[in-house]
């Protein structure tokens, strides 16, 4: 299995996390009164989102223009350095394959995509898709892209940015746990292995900022884009009260949904349709409420999502407030 990295973001991680445990029975018990407080971002942040580019030098099929996605790159890092958002994040299919596919040449088709991203003049960072391993190992794919401050070979991950917090999940594995390889894979047989849940756990156990998540199948429901497990997964996002959104693309379309509090948003792919009145692209602006601005372009659709009030990230539904107050010193903002 791929390995990951869990970002040092605070050297109390140890003490946040006994801390937290010893709270628990005392919650339970109703030994607390203490005020659920507000943990908000003092500030918004912004990050650009594409997606589903598929880039490979052969012919169009259908629907998908795969040489066209080069000149789309181009056009959508263009338009973000000149707003320059804080990070820009791709969410999976990076590039594609021949029909009769080599190796040498997928290799040079995402080195080539990659050299395109890696313009734009900020921090950049990657989300695994199937036909990222159609004719690779995740290995040969980490190798060849750069996720800014990520230690090499991490499938999955997590960064922190502007007072919140931002994971990146990897669900290219089959039921039983093998990663993606090579194309000896069913597009529509993906999980997010327990480790990797394990790791999710941790990782929003100790996380004291709203969260937004990214992963390339969907999670917001069943079917053959979907993730498997992906009830188990949402119910790890939902326990943890801290999860704003999840973006997501792999079905090209784009949709839309909200489940218990959490917003799902899946991202148009950049392949469809001849450029450039077909690409799509997004900045998206997280407010410090936790309310969402997503600005499309060309054909993705503009956003203004609310924080649900029954599910603030800051203010549980029920048992103990995520955050306390007063706030512990070791808890304090970075």
């Amino acid at each position: 299995m791929e390995g990951h990295v869990k970002q040092d973001r605070n050297a109390n991680h140890t003490s946040r996390r006994d801390f937290i445990k010893s709270i628990f029975p005392l919650c339970a018990a109703g030994g607390l009164g203490f005020k659920a407080a507000s943990d908000k971002a003092k500030s918004s942040v912004r990050f650009g989102v594409v997606t589903d580019l598929h880039y490979a030098d052969r012919p169009a099929a259908g629907t998908r223009f795969y040489r066209d996605s080069l000149n789309k790159i181009k056009e959508a890092v263009d338009v973000m350095n000149r707003h320059m958002p804080d990070f820009l994040i791709e969410l999976g299919d990076f590039k594609d394959q021949d029909v009769n596919p080599a190796e040498g040449r997928t290799l040079a088709y995402l080195r080539t995509i990659e050299g395109e991203l890696r313009k734009f003049n900020g921090p950049a960072y990657h989300v695994l898709g199937n036909h990222d391993m159609d004719s690779l190992s995740k290995g040969q794919f980490l190798q060849n892209v750069t996720s800014s401050n990520i230690q090499s070979g991490s499938s999955y991950y997590s960064f922190d940015t502007r007072g919140f917090h931002f994971i990146v999940l990897d669900a290219n594995f089959i039921a039983g746990g093998q990663a993606y390889d090579h194309g000896n894979y069913d597009w529509t047989d993906a999980n997010i292995p327990e480790d990797e849940l394990e790791w999710l756990r941790s990782d929003l156990a100790v996380a004291s900022d709203p969260t937004v998540v990214f992963v390339h199948q969907l999670l917001d429901g069943v079917g053959e884009h979907y993730v498997k497990n992906a009830p188990q997964v949402r119910q790890v996002l939902e326990r943890s009260q801290r999860v704003l959104a999840v973006f997501q693309g792999h079905q090209h379309r784009g949709q839309y949904t909200s489940i218990n509090g959490i917003h799902y948003i899946t991202m148009h792919a950049m392949v469809e349709g001849r450029r450039p009145e077909n690409n799509s692209y997004s900045i998206v602006k997280v407010m410090p409420e936790g309310n969402l601005k997503i600005t499309g372009f060309r054909k993705e659709e503009s956003r203004n999502l609310q924080v649900p009030a029954a599910n603030s990230w800051n203010v549980p539904k029920t048992g103990c407030p995520t955050t306390l107050f007063p706030r512990p010193a070791f808890l304090s903002s970075k």
